[in-house]
Order: structure tokens, then sequence, then C-alpha cells
């Protein structure tokens, strides 16, 4: 065999035998071995591969309904509670214009999706587009195979716009609220103000008037005040007061009432005796001649306590003694 035969062995330190046993057949069979061994091993890593994404499982058909199926992608998973349980297979266009993406679901996890269930496509500003399963009452009725569902979107994106609106709105108002001439900084120079007149002589009496002048002019004001009530209280209800004469002239006047008391009853008694002895009649109306002039007496001295009641207590009615 020539050193340009390419099937010679390469290696100058292989035994001289070894070059003819090395046959056209022997290398023929060998690489047909090699071949179908490596296609063996691609078919194996294939019906793994399909294995472990649960090609041969049997699954639940899951329709779910969007306005548009932008960023859903074929094989992407649908996840409950963050674990994958179904992959979309195909996307569809309805007649009237919806978006329909068909989900396989594996019987074994088609029990967490109930009747009740709300399935969400997540759109963010970075990373890809995610389908979810929320399942809150896990005691409702399984879905059913071949099940149409809405499916509700919430994509960030889409609400930029209104985000932006909002903050403009919210950044104009905070610069009307902290302009110069703002009812805000107006009510904050208000309260400063007040605030300042709590430190004054009078605090926060002389902050409520409005300047320590109208403070001090109160406070004077109620120190007259109390010395006038303390010389009424003096003239009143002290020694030698009002009250203390009115207590005097009462006591006088019952010592009175009391003469005159006891002045009558010698009346009563003379007129007993008068008509008892109606024949002593001159000796009778003897008697009652000094006892009337002590019952007028009496009488005149109880009107004249009166009348200094009256000027010394201003009383409302006019008491009057009428003298028989």
């Amino acid at each position: 065999m020539s050193s340009s035969d390419p099937l010679a062995p390469k290696d100058p330190a292989a035994p001289p035998g070894a070059l003819a046993a090395q046959t056209p057949e022997k290398i023929e069979a060998k690489a047909i071995a090699l071949l179908v061994l490596m296609l063996a091993l691609v078919a194996g890593s294939v019906l793994y591969v399909m294995y472990a994404r649960g090609v041969f499982e049997s699954t639940q058909k899951l329709v779910l309904v969007a306005d548009d199926a932008q960023g859903v992608i074929v094989g992407m998973d649908l996840t409950f509670s963050g674990f994958p349980i179904g992959r979309v297979r195909r996307l569809e266009l309805a007649e009237d214009g919806k978006a329909r993406i068909v989900i396989d679901v594996a019987s074994n996890d088609a029990r967490w999706l109930k009747m009740s269930s709300i399935f969400t496509m997540e759109r963010g500003l970075v990373g890809d587009t995610k389908l979810k399963a929320f399942s809150g009452v896990l005691n409702d009725p399984p879905l059913p195979d071949g099940a149409e569902r809405q499916l509700l979107v919430g994509d960030i994106a889409a609400e930029i716009p209104r985000v932006v609106g909002v903050v403009r709105t919210l950044v104009e108002n905070l610069e009307r609220m902290t302009a110069a001439e703002s009812s805000l900084n107006t009510t904050l120079a208000d309260v400063q103000k007040l605030t300042g007149g709590f430190s004054g002589k009078y605090g926060a009496l002389g902050a409520a008037l409005g300047g320590d002048a109208n403070a001090r002019q109160l406070m004077l004001t109620l120190e007259r005040t109390n010395q006038l009530l303390a010389k009424a209280d003096q003239r009143v209800f002290g020694k030698q007061g009002l009250v203390d004469d009115v207590q005097l002239t009462v006591q006088q006047l019952n010592a009175l009432l009391g003469d005159v008391r006891g002045s009558l009853k010698k009346i009563d008694a003379v007129l007993v005796e008068a008509q008892a002895v109606g024949a002593n009649a001159k000796a009778a109306t003897a008697d009652l001649a000094p006892l009337r002039a002590q019952v007028e007496t009496s009488l005149r001295r109880v009107d004249a306590l009166v009348i200094e009641i009256n000027r010394k207590w201003p009383f409302k009615r006019e008491a009057e003694v009428k003298l028989p």
C-alpha cells in the first residue's frame, strides 16, 4: 500500500501487521457504526428534550382572548404561583379581530385552573411578556377542556402617558402652591406672625388681641375691675358695711315690732275688761288713751326704720305703714 493511500495509517509507530488488517470494508463498517451511534445520540437527545418539555404528556386546551398578542410567542410559559403549567402552542386571529392564544396545559397541572380563575398578560418596560393565571378560590369547579377566557392586559408602557400627565398636573399645582402670592405662603406668613407674637411680653394673649398694647389695656381694665369689686365687697359685706347696717336695722325693727305686739296685747286686755264691765266705760276710755299713744309712738318708730332701710337699700317697692 503506497504512502499516498488515504486509508493508510499515519502513525509511523503503528505495527506493520495493523496496516494489512485495515481493509476498506472494515473501515466502512466502522464509519457506518459511528454514524448510527451519532444519529442515536441525536435522536435520544431530541426525545429527551421533547419529554422534558412535556411533549408526550396529556394536555388540556385553553384559549385566551386578547385585543392584541404583542409580545406573545409560541412556546411561552403560562405560570401559576411562579411555576409553569402550560405553553403557548399557536396564535390565531379571530373573525372579530381579536387575538386568540391557544395554550396547552398539562393535565396534572390543570387542577389549579378553576372557573373563577383570572388570566393576565404583563408587559414590562424591561424583560419579556408574561402570562399568569390566578385562582382565588381553589374549591371552585375545574376549568373544562377547550375553555375560552378573556385575557387581562397590564401594559406599563401604555400607562406612561397618563402618569406623565398626572406628574405634570402635580408639578403645576406645586408651583401654584409655592408661588410668592399663593394662599399657602400667605397662610404661612400669618402663622409666622402669630407665633412671633407669642414671644412678646403678654405671650398668646398679646397675639390673640393683636399686640401688646391691647393686651396691656385689657390687663389694666381687669385690674380696675378687681379693685372696684374689692371696694364693693368691702362696702357691702365688710365691717360696718351695708349688710351690717341692714342687719342692725332689722334687729331694731324686730324689737319695735315686739313692743307693738306688747301694746296690742294690752289693748286686747283692756277691751276685754271694757266689755265685761260696761258700767265703768269712763275708766276704760281713760286707760285706752295712753295705750293708743304708745302704739302710735311704736308705729312711728317702725315707719322711720323702714324709711332708713329704703335709703340704705333701694328696694323696688315702697313699704308704707299706715297709722290706724
